[in-house]
């Protein structure tokens, strides 16, 4: 039986724009109110606004989910707002397109203090306060479809993915006992601004960094897509979300066939290297 989500309300970081803001918008749409954090206030209040037309009420909590402290006020203002909370999508985080090799020590810090700890201590926060109220809840963490299979110059960005899917596995079945369902969310490349600020952080070309530019149509999507099918999932809870059953396909053969892997990954880079040496 599907859950009613009426009533109910989630906390989403990453909420400014793409993936976050079209799932609190979907989520609104769904009967949910919504608590939204991310560091850009006005483009929090364009989405508060949005999930508003839906009746839902909407609070922002500003800033960077990496900075001390930060977990614990987005979860104290959703119980001081609202009582309670049902639901958490640990959703920031941010990409690079470098090579490992050429990724320097801060840059790879900085990516798993926002993609990977910032993440795992909201979800530990959130839990502790499910367990405590002892209702249920459902904590989910946006990972990536890469988390199943790194590409040449994501591998930082991979790594990040692959450590958010081994925890969410992990503690789906640590809180099970609690009435908490844990869900990774595995898109594929989505259209959002997430590839500028990719470029930006990498220093490199926009266009190079613009994967939905140079990808297949089949293989890109659009953020709501995603937010269709955490909503989805919030209904009807299952261990991983999924937006294409052709790339899960796909990454369920590299496990298998490694050298399959290697051959696309070898094509990947070849490909890279001539747009590069075309310019």
């Amino acid at each position: 039986m599907a859950r009613d989500l009426t009533g109910k309300v989630i906390v989403i970081t990453g909420a400014s724009s793409g993936i976050g803001a079209a799932t609190a918008v979907r989520c609104a749409r769904a009967g949910m109110d919504v608590v939204l954090n991310a560091r850009r206030e006005d483009r929090l209040q364009e989405v508060a606004r949005q999930a508003g037309e839906f009746g839902r009420r909407a609070v922002i909590v500003v800033g960077d989910v990496a900075e001390p402290g930060t977990s614990r006020r987005i979860v104290d203002t959703a119980e001081e707002e609202f009582g309670s909370f049902y639901a958490l999508f640990a959703n920031a985080g941010f990409g690079m397109n470098k090579a490992v090799i050429d990724t320097t020590d801060g840059q790879l810090r900085r990516m798993f203090d926002v993609n990977f700890f910032a993440g795992v201590e909201l979800l530990s926060t959130a839990a502790h306060r499910l367990i405590r109220a002892g209702r249920g809840g459902h904590l989910l963490m946006c990972s990536s479809c890469l988390s199943k299979f790194a590409l040449p110059n994501h591998g930082a960005y991979s790594a990040t993915k692959a450590a958010q899917n081994a925890v969410c596995s992990a503690m789906r079945h640590e809180v099970h006992e609690h009435g908490i369902y844990v869900s990774s969310v595995h898109p594929i490349t989505t259209k959002t601004e997430f590839f500028e600020v990719s470029a930006q952080v990498s220093e490199c070309n926009p266009i190079e960094a613009d994967l939905p530019r140079h990808s297949p149509k089949m293989f890109v999507q659009s953020p709501q897509r995603v937010a269709g099918a955490v909503v989805k999932c919030l209904r009807r809870p299952r261990p991983e979300v999924w937006t294409s059953y052709i790339v899960r396909t796909v990454a369920g053969f590299m496990t298998v066939f490694p050298r399959f892997y290697d051959l696309t990954a070898r094509k990947t880079m070849s490909v890279e290297m001539r747009r590069k040496n075309s310019r």
